[in-house]
């Protein structure tokens, strides 16, 4: 019985430390983390049909070729190799860019769409049929993935593959809610579809109108953290030109100067924006 006893206690003991330690991300994990979002952004950026390691090769080549043409130009193997691992980050900034302005523009069309969506139900169309009618006549940017989801429905009549495809389309986390609750709504039954839309296009606007007056109290501070960055490795461009100045940086100090400085800018550039950033709501409801 002691035995049963010490077992059981072991058993607990080793449950309760099981249970203080949160299992590890593997690298495989991660990875497929960080390319679902860049497959996101590149959706959001309007290039739906390069893939998330097809962009990876493009910074690639984008480096390499940029390494050869500044080390061609100041004769530094060093420096060419520094501008190329800066070029790199280009193309992800740039879809970055693109992707968040997209983000941006649909934010403020949504409040409508639901609105044009709640006013369609309550006119006393089926659900596919309003969310149909948004592809015709609700916002512009919205027209396109909403009137292949029409298409979709009426190829298949299958409304859960058709609002998956919608999501994947849009690769919104606004339109994830909104196409889960009409799921969910749908699923359970319920007569309260359009006092849901209204009150979801009500908190959508005030969090647009919140959001978009952060942003633009923020915008100086993600500007100077831009200059700030760009700053040295302009001024390193300029100095390179003169055969002298770039002979110095092959030595073992010149490249000690810009392992440092490459550090120190990547550290305060991140440092300045992780601070300065507003939360961005992710993609939870894929």
């Amino acid at each position: 019985m002691s035995a049963l006893l010490g077992l059981g206690l072991g058993a607990g003991l080793a449950l309760v430390w099981m249970a203080c330690w949160v299992p590890r991300e593997t690298s495989a994990t991660r990875i497929n983390a960080w390319t679902s979002a860049l497959h996101d952004d590149l959706i959001r950026a309007g290039a739906p049909g390069v893939s998330a390691w097809a962009l990876v090769g493009t910074a690639a080549a984008l480096a390499g070729v940029v390494a050869v043409f500044a080390t061609a130009m100041s004769g530094s193997v060093v420096v060419g190799a520094a501008f190329g691992i800066l070029t790199a980050r280009g193309p992800f900034a740039l879809v970055r860019s693109r992707a968040l302005r997209r983000q941006t523009h649909l934010r403020d069309m949504w409040p409508d769409a639901v609105d044009h969506l709640a006013s369609g139900i309550r006119a006393g169309l089926s659900l596919p049929e309003a969310l149909g009618q948004l592809g015709q006549r609700g916002p512009e940017g919205l027209r396109e993935p909403f009137g292949s989801f029409a298409q979709d429905f009426r190829a298949t009549g299958r409304l859960g593959d058709c609002l998956d495809t919608l999501k994947a389309r849009l690769a919104d986390p606004v339109a994830d809610r909104i196409v889960e609750a009409l799921r969910l709504t749908r699923d359970v039954g319920g007569s309260d579809v359009a006092r849901l839309l209204r009150t979801l296009g009500q908190f959508l606007r005030d969090d647009a109108r919140t959001r978009g007056e952060l942003e633009a109290r923020q915008s100086w501070t993600v500007n100077a953290a831009r200059l700030a960055v760009a700053a040295p490795w302009a001024v390193l461009a300029v100095l390179s030109t003169r055969p002298a100045n770039a002979a110095a940086y092959n030595s073992a100090s010149g490249v000690s100067v810009l392992v440092v400085g490459g550090i120190a800018t990547v550290v305060a550039y991140r440092l300045m924006v992780r601070l300065g950033r507003l939360p961005h709501e992710e993609r939870v409801l894929r």
